[in-house]
């Protein structure tokens, strides 16, 4: 794995080397020997599956509170999206930054998000499958949100129409820098 620093705080885009012959391919996702030695802490609590229907589907902008911290990793396992983080920390040198990059089911890329940082994906291709791994269990009580266009962040989604979010997620109040 080759492990690429981001310019948010803590996160890392990661590029998987696959092991390729006549047969096809075998990956390592995840190993922790190599992820404390790129300095990532990171232990696995839950893997997460989800599966996106339609092109254009936004789901996000999701975090952990505390006590409850989560970092995850998130690969695309079929299809492709738009991975979107931004640092909602307020003590964070990065505050107010944001990042996107695509994963796609061949491109061998994988976005580890540290705890704190705000997640969420488009879909650019319908049928999409994104797979998660988090280092905490979900706490519902200590779900974070913040809206996927909030202007305080201007993340810059691609521009796929129709748009699909649920109301949740597009209905939250303006973030209060």
């Amino acid at each position: 794995m080759k492990f690429e620093k981001l310019d948010i705080e803590g996160a890392y885009l990661i590029t998987i080397e696959p092991y390729r012959d006549d047969r096809g391919t075998f990956e390592r996702r995840f190993c922790k020997k190599e992820f404390e030695n790129a300095g990532i802490d990171f232990n696995v609590c839950q893997s997460n599956l989800s599966k996106n229907l339609k092109k254009g589907t936004i789901r996000g902008m999701h975090w952990q509170r505390e006590p409850y911290a989560e970092g995850k990793l998130v690969s695309c396992q079929k299809g492709a999206i738009y991975d979107v983080i931004a640092d909602v920390r307020r003590n964070s040198p990065t505050y107010l930054k944001w990042f996107g990059v695509e994963l796609t089911e061949d491109n061998d890329k994988m976005l580890y998000i540290p705890p704190y940082v705000a997640h969420g994906y488009q879909t650019l291709v319908d049928n999409t499958t994104v797979f998660y791994q988090v280092s905490e269990f979900f706490y519902p009580d200590y779900y974070g949100v913040m809206r996927y266009n909030d202007p305080a962040f201007g993340i810059e989604w691609k521009d796929i129409k129709p748009l699909i979010i649920n109301e949740k997620d597009k209905n939250y109040e303006d973030w209060k820098v």
